[in-house]
């Protein structure tokens, strides 16, 4: 069971246990009305009787503070009804105070659990976008996006006839840009990577290595080539 399933819970059950207390308090309180109304009417008869000098058992001399123990017992009780009253409101302060500290408590720890998964969503995403930055100058054997530059400069040579291993970009080029193939330029046109993970340069343009379509099955640039079937020979 949830926080929240079990605090529901506990308020209906806080709602029938205080609902109990006031109605207790309601009759102490009637209680306590009725021995005040009691009481008043027979000091008041007493006072009369003493200043007529009618006071049954109570002489005349005696002072007017003093009543009967009738009347004594009735104020000892009416005290007794009050401070059980007081009791009983002490005891609903208590049980509410006691949910509201606990409510208090849960918030309290859910607005830490809250900060603390906000902070790693955005520290997550801070690394997710540090990552693509890194990879954003980085190619992958999967295939490169072609800038809109670099689109520029294969229109260019498409429409002069110029290739790629004798054509000068005199475009304005990023300097952050990366540059790749054997003529040490950026990303244009379409580009082939060498299969030999330890490639130095790893992609090339298609006219720079004499090609004019996707090669078929693996594929290794001049140089690796060169090495490759150095090795075999040995």
């Amino acid at each position: 069971m949830s926080f929240a399933e079990e605090f529901e819970a506990n308020l209906v059950s806080l709602a029938h246990v205080l609902q109990k207390k006031y109605a207790l308090l309601r009759d102490l309180d009637k209680s306590l009305q009725e021995n005040q109304r009691q009481n008043e009417q027979r000091c008041e008869k007493e006072i009369d009787d003493i200043r007529k000098g009618r006071a049954g058992n109570i002489t005349p001399n005696i002072s007017l503070t003093q009543f009967s123990e009738e009347a004594l017992d009735e104020q000892k009780h009416s005290v007794r009804i009050a401070d059980e009253k007081v009791a009983l409101a002490m005891q609903a302060y208590d049980l509410v105070d006691m949910h509201v500290q606990q409510l208090d408590q849960y918030m309290k720890k859910s607005e830490e659990r809250f900060l603390s998964e906000k902070e790693a969503a955005a520290a997550a995403l801070e690394l997710e976008n540090n990552g693509k930055a890194g990879n954003a100058g980085e190619g992958g054997r999967g295939g490169r996006k072609k800038t809109r530059l670099a689109t520029a400069a294969s229109t260019a040579a498409a429409s002069t006839g110029m290739t790629s291993s004798n054509m000068d970009l005199d475009l304005p080029v990023d300097p952050n840009e990366p540059t790749y193939c054997i003529c040490n330029q950026v990303s244009y046109g379409e580009m082939v990577a060498c299969d030999n993970n330890e490639c130095k340069i790893e992609w090339f343009h298609f006219g720079c290595v004499g090609l004019k379509e996707q090669p078929k099955g693996k594929w290794y640039c001049p140089e690796c080539a060169t090495v490759k079937k150095s090795r075999k020979g040995r």
